[in-house]
């Protein structure tokens, strides 16, 4: 598994841009192709779930889009992604008015490019597990979390780990792995 101070490598999902809930809405896609490369200059907040249309993940996922506004003010793009696919994910925020027209991204990496990359793939049942990733403007990991199917997460601390790593520091280890420095 990746962890803190490793780099992102390269990889390919695909987005489903934030308030979308059809494929195509007045004549733009709802989908683009995000990459490594994609949003430069900006901290990443990187989710992900088991499946689409569970019981757990709907409920984390209203917590990140409420909290998508203070990432953004904090030049942090928040993208929560599974290996179910981008039609899978419009189909649930039609279904679930709670998810109707999120206003962050999700991603399907239906092929694992991201998952498995990361070594966060569950390994008898083949899903993502419940795994957050904090990454610098250089895509260098700078925090890691990762739980069991059953255990979700507090969006608010994913905020307050972001709102830490934001903070100036003079220690010497932070400037080894691509954090900020005074």
């Amino acid at each position: 598994m990746k962890t803190i101070g490793d780099k992102l490598e390269a990889f390919r999902v695909t987005g489903v841009k934030p308030g979308f809930n059809q494929h195509e809405e007045n004549g733009v896609s709802a989908f683009e192709d995000i990459t490594e490369s994609s949003f430069p200059g900006k901290w990443k907040v990187i989710y992900f779930y088991p499946k689409d249309f569970t019981q757990v993940c709907p409920t984390e996922i209203i917590g990140f889009n409420a909290l998508t506004e203070a990432f953004e003010t904090r030049n942090a793009v928040l993208m929560g992604g599974s290996t179910d696919n981008e039609y899978a994910k419009l189909a649930w925020r039609r279904e679930n008015p709670e998810l109707s027209r999120l206003n962050h991204y999700q991603f399907g990496d239906t092929t694992g490019a991201l998952v498995d990359q990361l070594g966060i793939r569950e390994k008898s049942e083949g899903v993502a597990l419940r795994a957050t990733f904090i990454v610098n403007p250089d895509n260098i990991i700078q925090h890691v979390s990762v739980n069991n199917f059953n255990v979700g997460r507090n969006p608010d601390e994913t905020l307050r780990i972001l709102d830490a790593l934001l903070t100036d520091c003079l220690c010497p280890c932070n400037r080894a792995l691509g954090g900020p420095t005074l």
